[in-house]
């Protein structure tokens, strides 16, 4: 079964997936939740992630959470008979992406003009680490990388002394997020001109442009200025009598209501503290009241009290997700069947569209080479041919 029977706003869309780790992977990934059918190409060896530890057995957590709703095929590029099927699915296909340093395409012959030449209407889209241009573009780029260049790591560890790494691979998915948009864009321009076009995204653009707010600097400033978005004082992590809390109240309406709901003196209305810029000013003196209050009850019961009234969270652990009644409201985790897992908990539609609301659950990550035999049979081969090209050696199949 293809992810286009689920349909969505991209059934119909056919999407070549070449790309290894997280980036590219997860940004097809985000085309299948829309409904395209999406063909994950991987070497002989596999994806990199599947040779990663993971206490999961028989298969790479993080291969299975990146690469929801894809058929899976091995094929090797370097090989001609391998080239061959590649090709053919080209040309039978909507969009390509893979995340090879700029060299490499033309080496393999899989080049935006060459491909252009099997399918004048494919959308191609390379993600690289720095981009397609300037003396890094064929440096490997990684997420952690992006974020020591680009500022993100010192300005994380501004209070600390030290730079720190912001976990969570937040670089690459943004790139994925920015890899679905752009293809998504270039597919309704084709819609219209019946023109392909080759698109770009790269870890260091998309690192730069998730700091779009700290990226201003006016004529005349200095290099040394506050660039960074924290409020400070009130707002942030907080210790209760019991875990921590999360409180955001930057508007006086949030201010007020905070100091109601948490008993805290009469002092902390006074002007000295009603702006955040007071707060901040003094937040030694804000933060002392505001933790002695917060000493008297558990995160949890805080919560509670603070209700709609103050934007505020529990910091709670990652597994406290697959059960939150929110997250259970909103249907963003579903159970999926994989051939060597089995029966595993995942992510599930984080965009919905209201006609498609109730998509049945997509497919699982493929199984390294799961489905190559079915692939090659819709491409019209017989099974004395695919058993020819499988003892090439071109192919594999599980």
């Amino acid at each position: 079964m293809s992810n286009s029977d689920n349909q969505g706003p991209l059934a119909g869309i056919r999407v070549l997936d070449l790309g290894a780790y997280i980036a590219a992977p997860y940004g097809c990934a985000l085309l299948a939740d829309q409904g395209a059918e999406v063909i994950k190409i991987e070497p002989p060896g596999g994806d990199n992630f599947r040779q990663y530890p993971s206490t999961l057995e028989g298969e790479n957590r993080a291969f299975l959470g990146v690469n929801r709703g894809k058929r899976g095929i091995s094929l090797d590029l370097k090989h001609e008979r391998g080239m061959e099927i590649f090709r053919a699915l080209v040309r039978r296909s909507d969009v390509l992406v893979h995340n090879f340093r700029p060299s490499v395409p033309p080496r393999l012959g899989m080049d935006y003009e060459s491909m252009k030449a099997l399918n004048p209407g494919l959308i191609y889209c390379s993600v690289t680490g720095y981009g397609e241009n300037g003396p890094l573009k064929d440096h490997a780029g990684y997420d952690q990388v992006l974020q020591a260049m680009t500022g993100m790591c010192a300005m994380q560890g501004m209070d600390k002394g030290r730079p720190e790494i912001l976990y969570g691979s937040v670089v690459d998915y943004y790139a994925a997020a920015l890899l679905a948009a752009g293809v998504a864009s270039a597919l309704y321009e084709r819609s219209r001109t019946g023109m392909g076009q080759q698109i770009g995204v790269s870890l260091m653009r998309s690192a730069l442009a998730m700091q779009s707010a700290r990226l201003v600097w006016a004529d005349g400033e200095p290099r040394e200025v506050n660039r960074d978005m924290r409020s400070g004082g009130v707002t942030g992590i907080h210790p209760t009598r019991e875990g921590y809390i999360y409180i955001s109240a930057n508007t006086p309406h949030f201010w007020n209501a905070l100091c109601d709901k948490a008993g805290l003196p009469p002092a902390a209305r006074s002007e000295r503290y009603d702006t955040v810029k007071k707060r901040n000013e003094h937040a030694q003196e804000v933060l002392a009241m505001l933790h002695e209050a917060l000493s008297r009850r558990s995160a949890m019961e805080w919560e509670a009290i603070f209700g709609t009234q103050v934007p505020c969270a529990c910091v709670r652990t990652v597994e406290d997700m697959f059960d939150h009644p929110q997250v259970r409201a909103e249907g963003m985790l579903t159970e999926m069947n994989h051939a060597k897992v089995g029966a595993y908990r995942a992510v599930h539609q984080p965009i919905k569209f209201g006609r498609q609301a109730h998509r049945a659950p997509g497919l699982p990550a493929p199984a390294f080479g799961q489905h190559t035999r079915d692939i090659l049979s819709e491409l019209g081969l017989t099974d004395s041919q695919i058993e020819s090209y499988l003892n090439s050696g071109a192919l594999c199949a599980d």
